[in-house]
């Protein structure tokens, strides 16, 4: 069914923007009518606040500053209508223990047209408990099941018994994570700063899919994020 279907949305800087300049090139060509878009920029095209940013109700405030460290930027190209945690719940419910469906997008978070370039994703899958363990770039911190915290990337893991998941019996046990995309080299800056900014980020959309999946207990997650050290 297309509506479960993992959809991807390339930032204007890339395909979209491409395509609006050859439209409005096209436009002028042929001589048909219509206003042209400044810059070639869709009118659509809006930059937000983090706390607007899929769905409106995915991004702390804590979460949303740091955004800010790993970015450098308080503000971001708007989330299409496909990236929200609600529609991403949905999804994970309906999937949930599908055959080869374990996994899929929750949201993507891009830096502003004349900003540095950033591609975030958040993602959800389906993961088994016992597959526990720290690789070396990894901080294992104490949230949830598992979580771990790197420079580039952080992952959440949690329980969630819920109707809506695996049934009045049974525990989800489910793992959203966040993570930089299209980067070359390593990080630079702070990396105790961005490892507690990715697992803050990261804290703040398993809360919020906990929440929308209504998963006992929050999915056994702290109201804030605990960045000390397990």
């Amino acid at each position: 069914m297309k509506m479960w279907s993992v959809v991807s949305r390339r930032p204007v800087r890339g395909g979209l923007l491409s395509a609006a300049l050859a439209g409005s090139l096209l436009l002028g060509a042929t001589g048909c009518g219509g206003e042209e878009d400044k810059d070639g920029i869709p009118d659509d095209y809006k930059v937000v606040a983090g706390t607007q940013l899929c769905g409106g109700n995915a991004v702390s405030a804590d979460a949303a500053k740091a955004l800010k460290v790993i970015t450098g930027s308080s503000r971001f190209e708007a989330s299409g209508e496909e990236y929200s945690v609600e529609l991403a719940a949905t999804v994970l419910a309906t999937m949930y223990n599908a055959p080869g469906s374990r996994g899929g997008d929750v949201c993507r978070i891009y830096t502003p047209l004349g900003t540095p370039d950033f591609d975030l994703r958040v993602t959800w899958r389906q993961v088994d408990p016992d597959a526990t363990g720290s690789p070396s770039k990894f901080t294992l911190l104490k949230m949830g099941e598992q979580t771990l915290a790197a420079a580039d990337k952080a992952y959440v893991q949690f329980g969630c018994k819920s109707d809506k998941v695996a049934g009045t019996s049974e525990v989800g046990h489910l793992e959203v994570g966040m993570e930089r995309w299209g980067m070359p080299t390593e990080p630079e800056g702070n990396v105790e700063a961005l490892k507690d900014a990715y697992a803050t980020v990261a804290h703040s959309f398993s809360l919020a899919m906990a929440k929308e999946l209504g998963c006992a207990d929050n999915g056994g997650l702290p109201a804030n994020p605990v960045l000390e050290p397990a």
